[in-house]
C-alpha cells in the first residue's frame, strides 16, 4: 500500500504513531497469530559523516549489541551479506559509508530494515535520492518481498511510481481522504507528482494485510 498526500497532510505523523514514536489518539490494531517483526526505512539518516566507518560498520551497529570495533559475530556477517546482497551493494560492503551518495545510503537503510525479515515494512519515501538502477532494484525486492508474505507501507510522492509498485493507495490530509486502488485515485491528488491515470497500475504491495 501506497500513502500519498502533501505535506503537512499527516503521513509521517501515522509512521511514526504506527512504530510508537509519538503519542496520539484512536486504535493502532496490526493483525496476525503472533509478534510482529517491523522493519523502517526512514527518508534521511543524520550521521556525521567523518566517522571511519564502513558499510559493514554501520549494518554490525546496527543489528547486534557488541561494538562494531569488536568485530562482527558469523551469524550477523552473513545475514549483512545476505541483505547487502538483495539490495544490490554487497560489493560495496567495505566502502566509508560517509562517502555514499544519499541513493546509497538509502540502499543501505533498506539492506538494515531487512535484519531480521519484517513482517510489516515501513518505507518513507526510500527511492527518493536513488538513481534509476538502484530505483529499479528496490521496486523488484518490494515486489518480491510482498510476495512472500510481507505487508508494506509505502509513503510515496511520484505518481508513476505508485502505479508501479502499489495495488492500494491512501491520500492522507488530516484524514483520509481516498483509498483505493492507484488508476482510480481523483486526478490532482495532493502530494502526487505526475498524473495519475486508470492504467497502468502493477505488481501488488499490500501484503497479508489491506
Amino acid at each position: 500500500m501506497c500513502v500519498v498526500g502533501s505535506n503537512g497532510g499527516g503521513k509521517t505523523s501515522l509512521i511514526r504513531s504506527l512504530l510508537g514514536q509519538m503519542p496520539h489518539t484512536g486504535t493502532i490494531r496490526l493483525e496476525s497469530d503472533g509478534p510482529i517483526q517491523i522493519g523502517y526505512v526512514p527518508q534521511f539518516l543524520e550521521i556525521d559523516r567523518t566517522l571511519p566507518l564502513t558499510v559493514a560498520n554501520i549494518m554490525t551497529v546496527m543489528v547486534q549489541r557488541k561494538p562494531a570495533f569488536f568485530g562482527t559475530t558469523r551469524k550477523h556477517a552473513s545475514e549483512i551479506e545476505a541483505a547487502l546482497d538483495k539490495v544490490g551493494f554487497l560489493e560495496k560492503r567495505n566502502r566509508r559509508f560517509g562517502g555514499l551518495s544519499g541513493g546509497e545510503r538509502q540502499r543501505v537503510m533498506f539492506a538494515q530494515a531487512l535484519m531480521p525479515e519484517p513482517d510489516l515494512l515501513v518505507l518513507d519515501e526510500p527511492t527518493s535520492n536513488m538513481d534509476e538502477a538502484g530505483t529499479r532494484r528496490i521496486e523488484e525486492l518490494v515486489l518480491e518481498l510482498n510476495t512472500a508474505g510481507t505487508t508494506i507501507l509505502w509513503v510515496n510522492h511520484d505518481g508513476a511510481q505508485v502505479r508501479r509498485v502499489a495495488q492500494s493507495a491512501i491520500v492522507v490530509e488530516g484524514t483520509i481522504t481516498f483509498h483505493g486502488a492507484p488508476g482510480e485515485m481523483p486526478q490532482g491528488a495532493p502530494g502526487v507528482a505526475g498524473a495519475m491515470g486508470a492504467s497502468g497500475v502493477a505488481g501488488a504491495v499490500t501484503g497479508a494485510a489491506t
